[in-house]
């Protein structure tokens, strides 16, 4: 059985940003007894051509705390204020905390950075992969919003490929780079150098 995104609900969504619409999704079939849930926030018509799409992870101590040890809060403010700028796209945000390896083990990770190892290291230390995300859930709900089309708002190359797998065109890769903090340079410097993520000099 092919795995498809099973809308929840559906809402007006009101922000800062503008009038969104906020969906639910939940990925059939349940994997692992653990179902993988994630939200659309929808802006104006993205049927008329290729919508801006940003896939974003949750990342509880950037997105809420505003933590500088990532630029994760600044990646989402910055999609959605390009969004907003444009009037239509789509932001999916997925609960996949740390790369995907929970918040608990994202926080043991810290620990073992703070001793010295990157982030890459420190996961995998724990016994996580580098980067434990997929991406089969964001790639349906596209298909289940009647997107099949888009312009792919990300530094990462792994999520256009795993657009271009599950049959969603990626048009155009947008760069979501932002200016980093000094407390997130070698973050991201590992992100280039172990994990392919694609930055202009100015971002590297």
């Amino acid at each position: 059985m092919s795995a498809t995104a099973k809308q929840l609900a559906s809402a007006e969504f009101p922000t800062r940003w503008g009038q969104f619409r906020i969906y639910g999704f939940r990925l059939n079939p349940v994997a692992n007894g653990k179902p993988e849930e994630a939200v659309a926030l929808v802006m104006g018509d993205v049927h008329a051509s290729p919508p801006l799409v940003r896939i974003h992870s949750q990342c509880l101590t950037g997105d809420v705390f505003g933590s500088l040890r990532c630029d994760c809060r600044q990646q989402l403010e910055m999609a959605l204020t390009m969004i907003a700028g444009e009037g239509a796209g789509i932001l999916i945000y997925e609960q996949q905390e740390g790369r995907g390896i929970g918040l608990m083990p994202k926080l043991q990770a810290y620990e073992l950075q703070d001793s010295g190892l990157d982030t890459v290291e420190a996961n995998e230390k724990l016994g996580f992969k580098a980067d434990h995300r997929e991406f089969a859930l964001p790639a349906e709900m596209l298909k289940a919003l009647g997107v099949r089309k888009v312009r792919l708002l990300s530094n990462n190359p792994d999520k256009v490929a795993a657009l271009e797998q599950a049959e969603i065109q990626v048009t155009e890769r947008v760069p979501c780079e932002v200016e980093p903090s000094e407390h997130a340079a070698d973050y991201l410097r590992t992100k280039k150098e172990k994990l392919g993520h694609l930055f202009t000099e100015q971002g590297s």
